[in-house]
């Protein structure tokens, strides 16, 4: 019998969800593949890029694949170098009625993708000003952290390794301050690779994660979502539970008082 109380919901701006598992639209092979993997996934925020929706034809976009009575659609400013681009991009989502949330990607450097944290603070401190639910993306940066909440975002999204790599959780330390500091949802993006990424994400108190490449480029992509989902609910639980301290010496299970000895 399940565990999980009914309380424990994610909670972005004025927006509840059960799930904390986010998922993206990217790098799927065909549309089919992206839906089976959504639906197993078990989410409820599907993050989508303008970039990929053709404005000359409005009609036939990513946005047409997707079940909007299924999903809370995220848009993204992936595509943004400056504060600026940014901006522009999400009052273009705005005027689209896609959301009133926006996750702000401000990345200037198409080599290693690392988003700029002053011109991602930048933009941010407009979109919260007119407005917007923001869920910006980060480095493992806790004083950029603490500053994007201290204006007003409603999730902070520090990387656990570079996007796109695979790499798992490289930065565990910086999220656990993060997370110790955090008075909005923390919400680890980019980099996770296998179910064991999510988990531990999850027992560090993380409050969700985002997942795209790895599912979406995994041999079975449904699957793979599947086991995100099952990752990330194990994490959640294992933080909840409140784990046993580390130890430095061995701890027997079994108590030594009354042991009969030859």
């Amino acid at each position: 019998m399940s565990t999980t109380q009914p309380a424990d919901l994610l909670r972005i701006g004025p927006h509840t969800f059960r799930s904390r598992l986010m998922t993206g639209t990217g790098k799927y092979r065909n549309a089919d593949e992206m839906n089976a993997a959504l639906e197993a996934s078990g989410c409820e925020i599907v993050t989508v890029a303008l970039r990929r929706i053709d404005l000359d034809a409005p009609m036939r976009s990513i946005l047409d694949e997707i079940d909007w009575k299924k999903y809370h659609i995220l848009p993204n400013t992936a595509g943004a170098r400056t504060a600026n681009e940014a901006i522009r991009t999400a009052r273009l989502a705005r005027a689209m009625e896609l959301s009133d949330l926006i996750k702000v990607e401000v990345i200037p450097d198409p080599k290693y993708l690392l988003p700029d944290p002053i011109g991602t603070f930048e933009a941010c401190k407009v979109l919260v000003a007119e407005g917007f639910v923001v869920l910006p993306y980060i480095n493992a940066d806790p004083v950029l952290a603490l500053k994007l909440q201290e204006i007003g975002c409603a999730t902070v999204m520090p990387l656990g390794s570079w996007l796109g790599s695979g790499q798992g959780v490289k930065t565990a330390d910086a999220i656990r301050v993060i997370v110790e500091q955090a008075t909005v949802p923390v919400v680890v993006d980019a980099g996770l690779g296998a179910p064991s990424d999510a988990c531990l994400s999850m027992e560090l108190g993380a409050d969700a994660c985002l997942i795209n490449t790895a599912i979406a480029r995994a041999q079975n992509p449904a699957l793979m979502a599947e086991a995100m989902k099952l990752g990330v609910e194990a994490g959640r639980k294992a933080f909840l539970s409140g784990r046993m301290p580390v130890l430095p010496y061995a701890s027997a299970s079994s108590p030594s008082e009354g042991v009969v000895r030859s």
